[in-house]
């Protein structure tokens, strides 16, 4: 199903489909046949790539499988309770678990590392798992342009590093590839987007949101963009354009990891 079909759609919701289709043409994301797992966390941001993507299977000129991916952290494990009827309402496969990796990053158990970075560690690997559980070409995230750069100055003002977000990122040999389609759509479209398509979202309810370095970088970046007027938009369109020059991609053909052999077949996902 390609979604709203006959509706026209707003400018944000154009926005959203239209960059997603440079950012994936670009960097090369797709090919024909391949199985696109989507990691639904529940907010604005993999919702609305969710929905994205499900309206660009109807625009790409060859055909690709999605299927959304949700791991409820385990703060709230009724959070997610709306998510399976609209996934079945819109024709898309799924698979849904309930984990504990939020009460457990969060616990004595973990004293080695930061809360955040263990729970996006469990979640990243049971993600893995389930790509190769379903024989999943691709993961795509729902990255936006503000964590483009939030990500950039934190590599920047931590690391030392001049480093972005890939778009395509190529793992275990090429048999999976982690992709961002949403990485040059500033978050106030995506907000725009999903409520405008309605799209069930709910809040995080883990207890570190807002506490974070990244939201720290954020509060900081505010301040820079006050620097000039067109601070913002500066730098928004220049590190848009940095990473997508980072990203460009060879041909599709060889973006593909059974490039040279025939594509291996699959069982169509089921809904």
């Amino acid at each position: 199903m390609s979604g709203n079909k006959g509706k026209k759609r707003s400018f944000a919701q154009e926005l959203c489909v239209k960059s997603a289709g440079r950012a994936m043409q670009r960097a090369g994301m797709l090919w024909p046949g391949c199985r696109v797992g989507v990691a639904v966390s529940g907010g604005v941001d993999s919702f609305v790539l969710l929905k994205t993507l499900q309206i660009r299977q109807g625009i790409v000129p060859f055909p690709f499988e999605i299927m959304a991916l949700h791991l409820n952290p385990g703060f709230d494990p009724q959070s997610h309770a709306a998510l399976p009827g609209w996934l079945a309402r819109h024709g898309i496969a799924s698979h849904v678990e309930v984990t504990d990796y939020g009460p457990e990053a969060h616990s004595e158990k973990n004293l080695r590392r930061s809360a955040c970075f263990r729970c996006a560690w469990l979640r990243r690997k049971r993600l893995f798992e389930l790509c190769a559980r379903y024989k999943l070409t691709h993961l795509a995230l729902g990255h936006n342009a503000d964590d483009l750069v939030q990500t950039f100055f934190l590599n920047l003002c931590r690391n030392g590093r001049v480093d972005g977000m890939h778009m395509n990122e190529s793992f275990f040999g090429g048999g999976l590839h982690l992709i961002r389609p949403l990485l040059l759509v500033e978050k106030k479209y995506i907000v725009k987007a999903a409520r405008q398509w309605a799209l069930p979202v709910w809040a995080n309810a883990c207890p570190s949101a807002g506490h974070t370095a990244r939201s720290a970088m954020s509060a900081t970046l505010e301040q820079l963009y006050g620097v000039a007027r067109d601070a913002r938009r500066c730098i928004y369109n220049g590190l848009a354009r940095w990473q997508m020059e980072q990203n460009s991609a060879a041909p599709q053909e060889d973006a593909n990891p059974t490039q040279g052999a025939a594509p291996t077949a699959h069982a169509p996902i089921r809904h």
